[in-house]
């Protein structure tokens, strides 16, 4: 049952409540993409120029593919500018879980006007899977000279709290209670606080962070000039800490940071409350 104000049970085209991805996926294609164009932000279809509900621009090329198995209890959404650019201007994808939460696996937003930074891969030009399979250090200086995160491969579009308010009603719509995520980073942790999730685990490391990058800290200490990536005054800043931390600094791996939140719950939680503002 929908608890947001103003929002109702999902339901498909014959009137059946459904309940989540797994029961959508069932449902024919063209139903589907209806259901699930709802989690598009509006400014995402005018920069794409994508005409009325339809996932196609006026000269009817479809620049939005969703993905939705049948079976499966996941969603796939891709937007690009033009059918055939290799780079997604909008990337999401969902799953269902066993314990009836909504799972936000990824979702990337990135301006296509903007320079490309080659961080995804690896100085042989392979996929490194965010950083986990080696690093492109060149590429990321370039990357945080530009002001961009870990990996970031296009500065983006300032559009996740247009999309964000979006995924919970559906989610609320579906009658599920809680979003659940694995931040991939320091910044993306932070970045998830500020749309009122809280910590399922992680919320020691993320205390711990905050107080060692203080004057005094270890993480501080190490902050000595030894790389780019390790300058001093890094610490006063989300980018900042995140270049240090993707350089290795934490004395253990970023690694298994679960988030949640409660539908309609904001958790107020700020693990870094004395930062100084990010200049972009």
């Amino acid at each position: 049952m929908a608890i947001l104000p103003g929002n109702s049970q999902l339901a498909d085209a014959a009137g059946h409540p459904l309940r989540s991805l797994l029961e959508i996926n069932r449902l024919k294609q063209s139903e589907k993409d209806m259901l699930y164009s709802r989690l598009l932000p509006q400014r995402l279809r005018e920069l794409l120029g994508l005409t009325g509900d339809s996932l196609r621009n006026p000269a009817r090329e479809q620049l939005v593919t969703i993905i939705a198995p049948e079976g499966l209890p996941l969603l796939r959404i891709e937007a690009r500018m033009k059918p055939d650019d290799g780079d997604v201007v909008f990337f999401l994808e969902l799953s269902d879980t066993q314990f009836n939460q909504m799972e936000l696996s990824f979702c990337i937003i990135c301006d296509p006007s903007a320079p490309r930074f080659d961080v995804d891969v690896d100085e042989h030009g392979t996929i490194n899977w965010f950083a986990s399979h080696g690093r492109n250090i060149p590429e990321e200086l370039r990357a945080m000279r530009a002001g961009l995160f870990p990996n970031q491969t296009r500065r983006g579009l300032q559009m996740f709290a247009d999309f964000f308010p979006l995924l919970e009603r559906f989610t609320d719509a579906l009658g599920i209670a809680m979003i659940v995520a694995e931040p991939l980073s320091y910044d993306n942790a932070i970045r998830y606080e500020k749309y009122g999730f809280d910590y399922l685990r992680g919320k020691r490391l993320m205390r711990e962070i905050d107080r060692e990058f203080r004057p005094g800290g270890r993480y501080f200490k190490k902050l000595d000039g030894s790389s780019p990536f390790r300058m001093p005054g890094l610490e006063r800043t989300v980018r900042g800490r995140s270049w240090a931390i993707q350089d290795g600094i934490l004395d253990e791996p970023w690694d298994e940071v679960q988030i949640y939140r409660m539908i309609g719950v904001d958790a107020g939680i700020n693990t870094f409350p004395d930062r100084v503002p990010e200049v972009r």
